[in-house]
């Protein structure tokens, strides 16, 4: 329970914390992380998720197991990053040096969960 509370916690201050900013000084964000200009409405849609991964946590921390598909989703879909959008890149010497900090906090993300996430809570058959 320890390690699954750290990455609500972990999940509300970065990711919440990158959401918000990111709906808030759009602008500010993009130059203070060396990034080429973005769509505004696919970029507001990725801060307002990291918002609401931010918000979910909140309510992870009252009840951990119950917002454990928070946890899930967020690894899914950092994994699916890692394998469909930054290792094509790096296979073709691509991959923007902006990107090396995301990818250092997905995978931080990613280890987390893997830690945290109970596997075996999950896939327990349960009665109905």
């Amino acid at each position: 329970m320890v390690w699954l509370k750290f990455m609500y916690i972990y999940t509300i201050i970065l990711a919440g914390g990158l959401g918000l900013a990111m709906i808030i000084a759009p602008n500010m964000m993009i130059s203070q992380l060396g990034m080429h200009s973005q769509d505004p409405i696919i970029y507001g849609i990725a801060g307002s998720v990291y918002v609401a991964f931010g918000l979910l946590s909140i309510l992870g921390l009252r009840s951990p197991l119950k917002f454990v598909p928070i946890l899930l989703l967020q690894l899914c879909y950092k994994a699916i990053w890692f394998i469909g959008v930054a290792l094509p890149l790096v296979v073709m010497g691509q991959f923007p040096t902006y990107a090396i900090v995301f990818a250092v906090i997905f995978a931080t993300y990613i280890i987390g969960d893997i830690i945290a996430i109970p596997f075996s809570y999950i896939f327990a058959k349960q009665s109905e």
